[in-house]
């Protein structure tokens, strides 16, 4: 990789103030076009995408079609398909015909011809062309990485989480609707190797140009900016995972020079299977098979083919995101961007303004990965740890309908957000059916922040309504004031919440503690405290302040 390691931290750590100010800007028409289901998206169902691409890494262009199968659920209107300039739609064609199109920015708007009524199926397919934006500095930011390996051969990926997977391809570019399956074929320069989600559809074919066609079959749901190409001198290896579903397949694509680092690095996968299996429910795509693909940037969680680049060393690019040291005994691509199969691929949000279901609950994984491999208090210690990041300039959920993420708070605030939590339900028996029912019960589909709080609530048997409207739609944290005199506790949250009640647990001695339910007026109760002893639990992400 060409950056250096402390730019990179860098800019992991300048996502709060970015994505705070990013909230407030003016949000423009394009903007509600990529962001909302309006009229032309809300009329049909995407049932399956059939992706073909040409890639010619010599003019660093692509042209290729996309064919569309959808399920008509409503009357038929203009169909709005996404794709971004600088590339092209060169036509729509439907049932051999070819489709009057509008554009409207990166917007394009088709016309079926003919009468659908709803609950048919139809296909359209769409053709295109050009030289995709250039991703400067992925995966921060979208487009085609275009590289060279050690030995200055060809190396490209893809990395367009949030810009959007129109900005290599034609789609239906919205989080809110994923198809049902996806075939993708990839030409490339032969000897070049293109690897991308799911199974190798059969040998690869050779073509007369001296290219070779590579087919990806994908058979579960999937969301658009999970789609991933790789292409480059691969070699590969193998291993099986005896599972909790089964016998799962395991690959490692990785560049020659990488083969024995990887046969080591890669050693940890089977260890996070089997403690995310064991938290989270059975690994979401057995039939797709799990790959760590060698990338060049730092990694992305792309379904069954996620993107590793992270030196084969642990940490974060070598250092501790915690700043405890306890993230330095794991790699931080393996266990993070693996986390995402069950949030962010398994269970999707409909709008990307609710990512910290995908990225708080991603971080929280890898405080649970630490305690399956060395205990509850060390992975209690790391995510407290990570405090220090989190910048409570912004609520966590980001405005809807835009197209635009929340705070950069999402990582490490919605990790101790749910830290916060188990604590509260006390109880890891409960926790852990609720975080397994989760993917039970909204795997392979799409999901609003509601939808997520409400189950939580409702397995729980507690109202969380206030707790999240607090941690997530509110910039700051909850304060517990507090006054000790004598043998008198009197206590309360100062909130931007009304009614805000979180119980909180506090030690009052060395070996003695209680449970407080604080609301927004002052409660007072009789208690022997140790004043040198006296704190809340650090468990609980608040903020305490003595009220003399």
């Amino acid at each position: 990789m060409k950056t250096t390691r402390l730019f990179l931290v860098a800019l992991l750590l300048l996502r709060t103030p970015v994505a705070a100010s990013a909230q407030s800007r003016a949000f423009t028409h394009a903007d509600t076009l990529r962001g909302t289901v309006g009229p032309e998206r809300a009329w049909w169902d995407v049932v399956h995408y059939d992706l073909s691409v040409r890639v010619s890494p010599r003019d660093s262009s692509i042209a290729g079609s996309n064919t569309i199968r959808y399920t008509v659920l409503g009357p038929a209107r203009e169909m709005q398909i996404d794709l971004q300039a600088p590339l092209v739609l060169d036509s729509v064609v439907q049932q051999r015909t070819r489709l009057a199109v509008r554009r409207d920015g990166n917007a394009y708007f088709a016309r079926p011809q003919s009468e659908q009524s709803s609950g048919s199926v139809y296909e359209v397919t769409a053709f295109y062309h050009g030289r995709p934006q250039v991703a400067v500095q992925p995966p921060w930011d979208g487009g085609f990485a275009w590289s060279r390996d050690p030995q200055g051969a060809p190396w490209i990926a893809t990395a367009n989480q949030g810009i959007g997977a129109s900005i290599w391809w034609p789609n239906k570019d919205h989080q809110s609707d994923e198809p049902d399956s996806m075939r993708v074929r990839f030409t490339v320069p032969s000897p070049m190797v293109a690897v991308s989600n799911g199974r190798l559809g059969g040998t690869p074919v050779t073509n007369a140009d001296g290219t070779r066609t590579y087919e990806w079959v994908v058979t579960n749901p999937i969301n658009n900016y999970g789609v991933a190409f790789y292409a480059g001198s691969y070699v590969s290896f193998e291993e099986k995972y005896a599972g909790e579903a089964g016998e799962l397949d395991l690959q490692y694509w990785v560049l020659p020079a990488n083969l024995e680092k990887a046969r080591a690095q890669f050693a940890q996968v089977k260890p996070m299977l089997a403690c995310f299996e064991n938290w989270f429910g059975p690994y979401p795509f057995y039939a797709d098979g799990f790959k760590l693909v060698d990338a060049p940037y730092l990694g992305m969680e792309h379904q069954s083919a996620i993107a590793y680049g992270n030196q084969y060393q642990n940490g974060y690019l070598g250092s501790d995101l915690s700043g405890t040291g306890r993230g330095l005994t794991w790699d931080y691509i393996i266990i993070h961007e693996a986390a995402h199969e069950w949030f962010g691929n398994n269970i999707t949000t409909q709008d990307i303004a609710d990512m910290w279901v995908h990225e708080g609950f991603g971080d929280y994984a890898e405080s649970l990965y630490i305690e399956c491999t060395v205990g509850e208090a060390a992975g209690a210690e790391y995510v407290i740890g990570s405090r220090t990041k989190i910048g409570n300039a912004s609520p966590v959920v980001g405005p809807y309908g835009v197209n635009q993420e929340g705070s950069g708070d999402m990582y490490f605030k919605g990790a101790n957000m749910l830290h916060t939590l188990r604590q509260i339900v006390n109880d890891d028996a409960a926790w852990k059916a609720m975080l397994r029912g989760l993917n039970a019960n909204y795997g392979h589909l799409t999901v609003t922040t509601k939808m997520v709080e409400d189950y939580m609530s409702r397995v729980l048997a507690k109202d969380l309504s206030r707790f999240f409207d607090q941690y997530l739609r509110r910039a700051k944290i909850p304060v517990f004031e507090y006054t000790l005199r004598d043998r008198t506790l009197s206590y309360r949250w100062r909130a931007d919440v009304a009614g805000f009640d979180m119980p909180i647990k506090v030690t009052v001695a060395r070996d003695r503690y209680v449970w407080v339910t604080p609301g927004t007026d002052w409660k007072t109760i009789s208690v022997e405290v140790d004043r040198p002893d006296f704190h809340v639990d650090p468990n609980f992400y608040v903020q305490t302040v003595e009220t003399r």
